[in-house]
């Protein structure tokens, strides 16, 4: 995207009625940014859903001016900017109806045929939740995921670290502009981010972290990632807002259940109750609904020249020797154990390498 093209699009987003939508379907219908502000009046008012009153805004002249003051923000602090029809730009996104038609970006994120799942919930995290967090990325790790959260505190901040822990990119969705962070507290964690993942806002260097960005920041982060998954929250909260726009675009979600006395696992278990999310008791749970290939994509991991297995994995490899090829819900009935145990099981002993999945949901052992 050249700055001409960049120029008008900053332009017509500071037009007063031209939302997100609108701005598609003006693109849409006359070619690029600039041609809007050339293009007729009587050929604009044939577009359906566009009026005199949104007409007499695009002539104002002010926007050219904050226009130019943001494009010089952009370049001085070399942030790159996203067209919602460029390549780069988040795929499963596009194809949200409310999604930015501007994004920008730094670091050196890269999400192009990408494991990318978001991970959300409350900002007074536990001890439970804080675990739960660093186990599920830590068992995830071999896939090479991208971690995408909020930046904020709590479960995000948590969700940030252990991907960095692990060498996963990760990246943080902002809910104001790239002048600044908040909170201010996680300034140390910025370069680290930067190195591998980084920061997506789709506000302006003027915007700060108000209430209401903070609901729009949300709909990026469950449309940029194949899943939401969301650790402990309230029976309110931004988190559970982020859930319900997952399931309006279509995604996968999961919850971690908790004790029903539990004030930060009411969100959670009454997801799950709801049919709203899906139960998710370790990375097996996400790596089954989600249908990931564990041999086929993952890191390569060093291969152990004596490996340990515990009574259970023993009985399921014993049983794979024995009989070859096996569907996982064979495996659990022939050596009686139940599903959501199996599945955590498989993992684990995929992760040792002595036995790999296959297309159908089948296992053999190596």
């Amino acid at each position: 995207m050249n700055q001409t093209d960049l120029f008008y699009l900053l332009a017509l987003q500071k037009v007063e009625g031209v939302g997100d939508i609108v701005a598609k379907k003006l693109i849409s219908h006359c070619g690029d940014a600039e041609s809007i502000f050339k293009t007729k009046s009587s050929q604009l008012m044939a577009i359906d859903g566009i009026g005199s009153v949104l007409i007499r805004n695009l002539k104002d002249k002010t926007v050219f001016e904050k226009a130019e003051a943001e494009l010089q923000f952009i370049r001085q602090n070399n942030i790159k900017s996203i067209f919602f029809q460029d390549e780069d730009y988040p795929e499963r996104l596009k194809h949200c109806i409310d999604s930015p038609i501007l994004l920008f970006s730094s670091g050196n994120i890269n999400l192009k045929k990408r494991k990318t799942i978001s991970i959300v919930g409350t900002r007074q995290i536990t001890s439970y939740g804080t675990e739960f967090c660093r186990k599920l990325i830590a068992d995830l790790a071999p896939l090479d995921p991208v971690i995408v959260s909020g930046f904020a505190y709590g479960v995000d901040i948590v969700a940030h670290q252990a991907a960095l822990e692990h060498n996963l990119q990760t990246v943080g969705v902002l809910a104001h502009g790239l002048n600044q962070i908040y909170p201010a507290v996680h300034k140390k964690y910025v370069a680290k981010m930067e190195d591998n993942g980084g920061f997506l806002t789709e506000f302006w260097s003027s915007s700060n972290p108000d209430k209401e960005n903070f609901v729009r920041r949300n709909r990026i982060v469950a449309g940029m990632c194949e899943a939401t998954i969301v650790i402990e929250s309230a029976d309110k909260g931004g988190s559970l807002i982020t859930a319900n726009m997952a399931n309006d675009y279509n995604r996968d979600v999961f919850a971690v259940p908790g004790r029903t006395s539990d004030k930060f696992s009411q969100g959670c278990n009454n997801l799950i109750k709801t049919q709203r999310a899906n139960l998710l008791t370790s990375a097996a749970d996400l790596i089954y609904v989600l249908n990931w290939d564990l041999e086929k994509e993952s890191k390569p991991i060093q291969k152990q020249l004596f490996v340990f297995l515990d009574n259970e994995e023993q009985k399921i490899y014993d049983h794979l020797q024995k009989n070859g090829k096996e569907l996982m819900d064979i495996i659990a009935l022939e050596c009686d154990f139940p599903i959501f145990k199996i599945s955590s099981l498989l993992l684990n002993m995929e992760l040792k390498g002595v036995i790999r999945p296959l297309p159908g949901k089948l296992f053999e052992a190596i």
